[in-house]
């Protein structure tokens, strides 16, 4: 007789029903593994690494013997130097107090949903979304409700039509700004729209902002910024994709004293504190890594507009350049019955990895996520095989 335990409902709903968004990523991995000549255009882990001198800064950390248990809230530190930067790029005001330190924004996003909904409460999002999402919503019971953004208008936010969603069930509206995987922005006056909307409805309004270090032509702006009240506004960010820190993972929730009590007390019960000589770490990035964050910024734009430029030269591929981030939406309608037949065969015939559009939402089922997470010289072979692929398809 085999043991035959079950498995939590919890645990099932975290798989989130866009999981096999991950299968050709993950076939892609194998096949590198086994020695073949792969390029990974699939996942949003940067190619570039953190700044040596963080890395010596959290060594020397180390050897203080900065091992132990951190403070409940994170270590002051830390969310001193974040509560500055909130209140200096915000123009708001913005202390420790509102600070809760995570290990990564994944984590933080976590924690405020597990906060904030019960089962059967719905969360109204904008599609496409980023895959990692769904789990989360899912996990707690939660309906979520999707939103298509505007993909022949470089994916903007029609705020009226993500109000028209809301119901009596609606508990929370979460935002992406700057966005994965279309790398858009939403404008501040969308911002102070929909903050005053979600006020007045005693709705809460979350908005991740990881990527809010990495724009380009347009400067992000906070929904601290653009909201009135922020009494029901939470803003995640953290120090993955700007600093290059995704494995040191440190993220962060801004949000009102009131509510940070009760985050506190969920992340008591489960993560109980981070790591401190990582957070000594963030705080010594944050504080000394402008210049790298310049060059970061600088790297992606430089390999946004080399891959756009490319992607318009290979007949039947479309793409609006993204305004920020890391990653490119890639219309494949032309040809392919659609994104995931699209990557499938990409990896197959020319063993490049890119991920099914499919997976971050309905609306971006025609399209292919390509990650920016490799140098120009990179992108150019991948962007050769990609072109004789095309070429495969339509028979030029």
């Amino acid at each position: 007789m085999s043991f035959q335990g079950s498995i939590s409902n919890i645990a099932k709903r975290l798989q989130g029903e866009s999981s096999s968004v991950w299968e050709v990523h993950d076939k892609a991995c194998a096949m590198a593994a086994r020695g073949e000549d792969v390029i990974l255009l699939s996942v949003g882990d940067p190619d570039l690494d953190t700044h040596p001198d963080t890395v010596d800064y959290a060594i020397q950390q180390l050897k203080k013997g900065r091992t132990h248990y951190a403070p409940g809230m994170g270590e002051l530190s830390l969310r001193e130097v974040i509560a500055d930067i909130e209140s200096r790029t915000s123009k708001r005001q913005c202390g420790p107090e509102n600070i809760l330190i995570c290990p990564g924004a994944t984590n933080a996003i976590y924690t405020v949903m597990s906060c904030l909904l019960n089962v059967g409460d719905e969360v109204v999002v904008a599609d496409p979304m980023y895959v990692g999402y769904f789990g989360i919503f899912d996990s707690v019971g939660s309906h979520v409700i999707r939103v298509p953004l505007q993909t022949n208008n470089n994916f903007e936010l029609d705020v009226d039509l993500l109000t028209a969603a809301v119901t009596d069930k609606t508990r929370v509206i979460f935002i992406n700004t700057p966005g994965n995987p279309a790398g858009n922005m939403i404008k501040p006056a969308q911002l102070r729209q929909l903050a005053e909307y979600c006020y007045q409805k005693n709705i809460w309004l979350v908005s991740d902002e990881v990527y809010s270090m990495i724009t380009f032509e347009e400067k992000h702006t906070s929904l601290l910024a653009a909201a009135e009240h922020l009494d029901n506004i939470i803003v995640i960010d953290g120090l993955s994709k700007s600093h290059s820190m995704t494995g040191w993972r440190l993220g962060w929730i801004v949000a009102s004293v009131a509510l940070q009590k009760e985050l506190l007390n969920f992340a008591s019960a489960t993560i109980f504190g981070c790591c401190q000589f990582v957070q000594d770490a963030g705080a010594f990035a944050l504080k000394n890594d402008a210049a790298y964050m310049a060059e970061i910024r600088q790297a992606y734009k430089i390999r946004r507009d080399y891959a756009a430029e490319r992607i318009a030269t290979i007949d039947g591929l479309h793409c609006q350049p993204p305004k920020a981030g890391m990653f490119m939406m890639v219309d494949v309608s032309a040809v392919a019955a659609d994104g995931e037949a699209f990557a499938k065969g990409l990896l197959k015939q020319e063993k490049v990895s890119v991920l099914p559009g499919s997976g971050f939402g309905e609306s971006t089922r025609d399209y292919v996520r390509v990650s920016l997470t490799l140098p120009t010289e990179s992108l150019g072979q991948a962007f050769d095989r990609i072109e004789r692929y095309v070429k495969k398809l339509t028979g030029a």
